[in-house]
């Protein structure tokens, strides 16, 4: 790092990616400072420099030795960082302990036989609260929130008709459950039931995919569907509904082929944002009927909604918002992207599915294909085709957004 860059930091003081500390630090302190980043964004510790950006220099010998005992001996797992020592005019040398984001979240303190997981909030260091912790879990790959148990549910929640569809028509299941019983245990089985406390309950994956009512227990389910006539929202939407229904289908199979019986969410979204999307053209097309020109290209559409719905954050109690106004179409899709998954490393076409139930079925249904590589092979060439534009996409710590912006009309 150039002292300049060096200086600049200091100068704009600490953030949610830099903390400032003297070298004579309690080593559990400097663990708690480390953990805190490396569950957030990574960062830097800067050694020698007071809360106030006064540079006191380090004054401890051998303290790159010291610092990385400190990771070895309290930081679990271990987490290796670039560490440097940077002199500046006047004789004073800081040391920058660069932190990456961390990739086997969470990140623990280890001290006096007790673990305890830090996030940074703003420029301090806090012990994360349950759901902090929870999110942090999942975030690495240890929790799977879509089997998690949802509270006042049982089998009964469930569509049976939908049920038979998957596992006779979909799967080709040989030996179809024929008592209360059977369907319990191979439900169990495929993680649509879970068992708490001696009781079974829906799983969070079994309620969302095949649930009768899943927004009757699980409030963060179901889809929320804006149409605005302007550019932002306005208190004259043009819609504004709530969609509650499973995320499958449920399809008839003959000799004719395959046929839509019951619509799951994705139907009914792509049934009532339709009008929305596209615009009647004067002229008639050789059936005498109203030529349609669609704003967007229909299958980036699904493939976007179909992206939200599977990988959501189920940790995090609010909808997936879909806001289609006069220049875009845009979905906010709670929680951030899993564990080190980048939007670079999502564009590139790499696959790390945050719901692995959930996937799995939405591919026996056709919902996703088997590559799962829908963004590279479909969204965005197909913007680039259709609308002569990428899609864009805006990743927080509490969402994932994707933006489509609208066909220019020719004057």
């Amino acid at each position: 790092m150039l002292k300049t860059e060096l200086l600049e930091i200091i100068a704009n003081g600490e953030n949610s990616g830099v903390e400032f500390k003297r070298d004579d630090i309690r080593p559990e302190q400097l663990a708690k400072e480390i953990v805190a980043l490396a569950n957030f964004q990574g960062g830097r510790v800067i050694l020698g420099v007071e809360d106030d950006g006064a540079i006191a220099g380090i004054q401890r010998d051998n303290l790159e030795e010291w610092v990385m005992n400190i990771l070895r001996d309290k930081v679990h797992p271990l987490i290796l960082p670039f560490y440097e020592e940077i002199k500046l005019d006047g004789g004073n040398t800081v040391a920058v302990i660069t932190l990456p984001q961390g990739i086997s979240k969470p990140y623990v303190v280890r001290d006096g036989g007790a673990e305890k997981i830090y996030i940074r909030v703003g420029s301090t260091s806090q012990l994360a609260t349950r759901e902090q912790q929870m999110r942090l879990f999942e975030l690495g790959g240890m929790l799977h929130s879509e089997l998690m148990p949802v509270p006042r549910t049982d089998m009964t929640c469930l569509d049976e008709a939908r049920l038979q569809n998957y596992l006779h028509d979909f799967i080709n299941d040989p030996e179809m459950p024929s008592t209360e019983e059977d369907w319990q245990k191979r439900l169990l089985g495929l993680g649509f039931l879970v068992e708490a406390g001696g009781r079974v309950y829906c799983s969070i994956a079994g309620l969302v995919l095949f649930g009768k009512n899943p927004r009757s227990y699980l409030k963060q389910s179901g889809l929320r569907v804006f149409a605005f006539a302007s550019e932002d929202k306005t208190y004259d939407a043009r819609l504004d509904i709530i969609l509650d229904a499973p995320l499958v289908g449920r399809w008839d199979f003959s000799a004719a082929g395959k046929k839509l019986l019951d619509g799951g969410i994705i139907e009914r979204f792509i049934e009532q944002a339709s009008p929305f999307l596209c615009q009647e053209m004067p002229e008639l097309d050789g059936g005498f009927k109203r030529r349609k020109e669609w704003f967007y290209p229909m299958e980036a559409i699904r493939e976007v909604v179909v992206n939200a719905l599977a990988h959501r954050d189920w940790t995090r109690s609010v909808d997936i918002e879909i806001g289609i106004y006069a220049n875009r179409f845009e979905v906010i899709s709670p929680g951030a992207l899993q564990n080190s998954m980048t939007i670079e490393k999502m564009i590139a076409g790499q696959r790390s599915p945050r719901n692995t139930i959930i996937m799995e079925v939405l591919r026996d249904y056709g919902y996703v294909d088997f590559r799962g590589m829908g963004v590279r092979t479909k969204i965005i060439p197909l913007m680039k085709q259709h609308n002569h534009a990428e899609p864009i996409f805006e990743l927080t710590e509490d969402y994932l957004k994707t933006t489509l912006p609208a066909k220019l009309q020719e004057l």
